[in-house]
């Protein structure tokens, strides 16, 4: 049972950065809970009042939409997955036009198959 949670975990961060490059925000959107929060460096830089974190799939939606609207051509490129039954630990390479590829982990805490946290890290 734990080897199928885990198969599903990473076939969900698989599904999670092919929706992200598509730009499919509502398919994006169906992998996570309804109270789900998000951390990340940039929310930080971006939206100082926040400290970093959003909270919930309306939070989610405006930034995804502001991110992929100011930079256009944004990519991630798969460098490993890590699945456990709890989650998955993601490293991938972000690719934003006029600016050098950076590396980024991302962790996402999964419940009954819904992100319920996720949190970016990066330099």
């Amino acid at each position: 049972m734990t080897l199928d949670i885990v198969e599903r975990n990473e076939a969900l961060a698989r599904s999670w950065i092919d929706h992200f490059n598509a730009g499919r925000i509502d398919d994006l959107l169906g992998l996570y809970a309804e109270d789900c929060t998000h951390t990340s460096p940039k929310i930080r830089a971006l939206h100082p009042d926040t400290g970093g974190e959003l909270r919930g799939k309306a939070a989610l939606t405006t930034w995804w939409k502001e991110a992929l609207e100011r930079l256009r051509g944004l990519r991630y490129e798969i460098v490993r997955i890590t699945a456990g039954p709890g989650g998955v630990f993601v490293e991938y390479t972000r690719h934003a036009p006029g600016e050098p590829p950076m590396a980024v982990a991302e962790v996402f805490d999964v419940e009954q198959g819904a992100i319920v946290a996720s949190r970016v890290y990066h330099g």
